[in-house]
């Protein structure tokens, strides 16, 4: 249980039991025991301790919960589908809330005050359902000089499973080298 959660810390009790095969009381407890704490906890102890701060949008208006941000580099949020983002007679997500997420998780891994999305090539790869939690994973693949681009990629898992993959290009406000050489925006409006 310990290397399950450890790969994979969005691990829910339920899907542990059926990776484990054994009961939800039975994780529960040997959770308790090994001292591992239950995933609203533990998505907690992650925002709190691993990342940056988002500079390109609003919190509240990122889509999903950013658990983990490095700016320029990488970023994961995680999102339930409820009620509310699911057709109701089939239980089966829209489809722009799960674009959603992956789109604001592209825009807020950019460090610059200023970062819009300029097109993106998606895939959905598998219908999402009430109740399962996506997580969405981006990666920067390329960050472009004074007012240009970025490419981010972003890949959202249900479980271990690929739901959603997208490519992103994200146009950046006005950008310099500052002397440590990491990129920083320069204008500030």
């Amino acid at each position: 249980m310990l290397q399950i959660i450890g790969s994979n810390p969005f691990m829910t009790d339920r899907e542990l039991t059926r990776q484990l095969k054994v009961s939800i009381q039975t994780i529960r407890l040997d959770r308790m025991e090994l001292g591992i704490p239950e995933l609203r906890e533990r998505m907690k102890q992650m925002a709190e301790h691993s990342y940056d701060q988002v500079r390109s949008l609003p919190a509240d208006e990122v889509i999903g919960d950013i658990v983990d941000l490095q700016l320029d580099r990488s970023g994961i949020s995680i999102f339930e589908i409820s009620e509310d983002h699911v057709f109701s007679r089939n239980g089966i997500a829209r489809g722009h809330y799960v674009f959603a997420q992956a789109n604001s998780l592209a825009v807020a891994v950019i460090d610059d005050e200023i970062a819009l999305t300029a097109s993106a090539d998606i895939r959905f790869l598998r219908m999402i359902h009430l109740g399962e939690k996506c997580i969405a994973k981006a990666q920067v693949r390329s960050l472009a000089g004074r007012g240009g681009k970025a490419e981010v990629d972003v890949f959202t898992y249900v479980g271990e499973e690929m739901v959603f993959q997208g490519h992103f290009i994200v146009y950046r406000s006005a950008v310099e080298e500052n002397s440590e050489g990491g990129n920083r925006s320069a204008d500030r409006h």
